[in-house]
């Protein structure tokens, strides 16, 4: 069974919207713009794109990131690496080209049917959406968290408000940087 991480950047009070800049959010850039750039507290970006075998995105993150980073030299890896986009809505026809293979998935089954096939872990970056319905659905196995020291109010979220049992994580790896950024890697007991 392949492993699903979770990967993103987060505020202290859960907010994920924007963090590199993208328009219509309030506090779009909210990553760079009043936080010191600590090399280090980003050693987990580089090592996340050599440990993936595969990269898993939604809709809305998919036609963000796929215009920009075929052509971004830090994250070649990437580009390469089979990708999974989930969507009920989006055709065939609207794959970019020179981006690696790229799969349409369809619903959550086709994600815990990818998870039982063979091959190494499954990275999934922005998609606020998709997160909340994966971590709802128990397909999630491992969160790497940088929580942001800010408090950004409005914005979407990492976690849905579902009423739902309690998920333990299990705590396997933390950092706390100069500029006040923590690594978080959790877990998820089952």
């Amino acid at each position: 069974m392949r492993t699903l991480i979770s990967t993103a950047f987060v505020s202290l009070d859960g907010v994920v919207e924007a963090p590199g800049g993208e328009p219509g959010y309030r506090n779009s850039g909210w990553t760079f713009k009043d936080i010191d750039f600590v090399p280090e507290a980003y050693e987990i970006k580089g090592r996340e794109q050599g440990e993936a075998a595969a990269m898993l995105l939604g809709r809305v993150s998919y036609e963000a990131f796929s215009p920009v980073w075929p052509g971004m030299e830090e994250f070649a890896q990437y580009k390469v690496m089979p990708k999974y986009v989930v969507s009920t809505t989006l055709a065939e026809g609207d794959l970019v080209s020179g981006w690696g293979e790229t799969t349409i998935l369809r619903s959550l089954d086709d994600v815990a049917a990818l998870k039982e096939t063979e091959g190494g872990p499954i990275i999934v970056h922005g998609s606020a959406s998709l997160n909340q319905s994966l971590s709802d659905a128990g397909l999630i196995d491992r969160y790497h968290l940088l929580v942001f020291p800010l408090l950004l109010g409005a914005g979407k979220r990492l976690f849905s408000t579902t009423d739902k049992d309690t998920q333990k994580l299990k705590l396997v790896e933390h950092e706390t940087y100069s500029n006040g950024l923590q690594k978080n890697v959790f877990d998820v007991v089952r």
